[in-house]
Formats: structure tokens, sequence, C-alpha cells
């Protein structure tokens, strides 16, 4: 059962990300994750978008950038800052079939749902021998920042690379954001996507 299970780590949406990667005019990497965002809910109306100022305010860094408009509160939720609460939420959604998409603020503030992240989402397919998949992408700006304190400036490639369960993505070019966020989005499992905090 483990055998398969690792098998299954290895998803073929991946493999994939070049195509979706491909299509990708020149842009910056915010608009890369944008568009990337954009195209999956469009695709798919159980993609939806959740966060701190993800709506009203089009995202700390404007990654959402016009979804709310696109696509209503419905699908582009704005939260409380709780991201044990909005994380814990997006996990009981994708049990339920939906592909959130969580997006931290900063993935400093991860530290404050890794219960959920961890214990729930990364490990609910081992403990279910395999019938259980999450669908999920949490989502943000990770790594060191110009004039922030140290606290704002960790990067969580490693620490989150060495949880079993969890696909670590941190993409470095517009090319890659975007092939690796539409991916990510598709991936039966939950993703942890680190954006570069000065791209």
């Amino acid at each position: 059962m483990l055998r398969a299970i690792r098998h299954k780590s290895i998803c073929p949406a991946f493999g994939a990300f070049r195509a979706f990667a491909s299509a990708a005019k020149e842009m910056t990497v915010r608009e890369a994750l944008n568009s990337a965002l954009d195209e999956e809910m469009s695709a798919d109306p159980k993609v939806f978008l959740m966060g701190e100022e993800v709506g009203e305010y089009q995202g700390a860094y404007k990654i959402s950038k016009g979804l709310l408009d696109k696509y209503g509160p419905e699908r582009v939720l704005d939260t409380p800052i709780t991201e044990a609460g909005f994380a814990g939420i997006g996990v009981g959604a994708a049990y339920y079939g939906l592909r959130p998409v969580v997006e931290f603020m900063t993935f400093n503030f991860s530290m404050q749902a890794i219960d959920h992240i961890i214990n729930s989402a990364a490990k609910s397919n081992y403990m279910s021998a395999g019938q259980i998949s999450v669908p999920i992408v949490f989502r943000g700006p990770n790594g060191a920042a110009a004039g922030v304190g140290a606290q704002h400036s960790q990067c969580y490639a490693a620490w989150y690379a060495s949880c079993p369960g969890l696909k670590v993505l941190a993409p470095y070019s517009s090319e890659d954001a975007r092939g690796l966020l539409k991916a990510a989005i598709r991936d039966p499992d939950p993703v942890v996507f680190l954006e570069n905090e000065l791209l």
C-alpha cells in the first residue's frame, strides 16, 4: 500500500506543467500567477480562492486583481485575520471535492495554520490508505524580503519539503510560476506553493 501511495505522489499533472507554462506570453511573475488563477477558476467551478484581502483589496501583492469582479464573493473569499481558521475551512472544502487555493499574506503566517497543513491536509491520504484526496493549494510569498523583520523573512521550502504528503513548489520565473500553479491546482493532493518574496 505504501508503494502505491508513494507512486501516486508523482502526479502526471506536474509533467504537463511545461505545456501550461509555454502558453504564457511575456509577463511578470505576479501577472503569471493571476493568469493561472483566472484560467483555472474559469475552467473549473470547484476552484476558489480564499485569504486575507484577496477580494476587495485584490491581494496584498495584487495576485488576485480582477478576480472578485469576475467570479464574485462566493469564489473569491476575503477572510478574517485567522490563518488557522481559513486554512481549516480550505482543508474541509477539499475533503468534499472542492479545489481551494488558500493564500497566506506571507508564508511566515502559515505557522498559525500548521496543524491543518500538516496533520489534516498532508496526512489524510496516507491515513486513509489512499482513499481520501485533499486537492488544496497553500500559496503565498516566501523568503527574504526588503525592509521587514526577521520574523517576516523566513524561507519555508526545506521545512515543508521534509513533511511527507506535501508537494512543495518554489517557482522562480514567470513561466514556471504560471505552469506550476496550474498544475498544483489540478493536483489531487496538497501542494505548498512558495512564491519568491522579491519577485
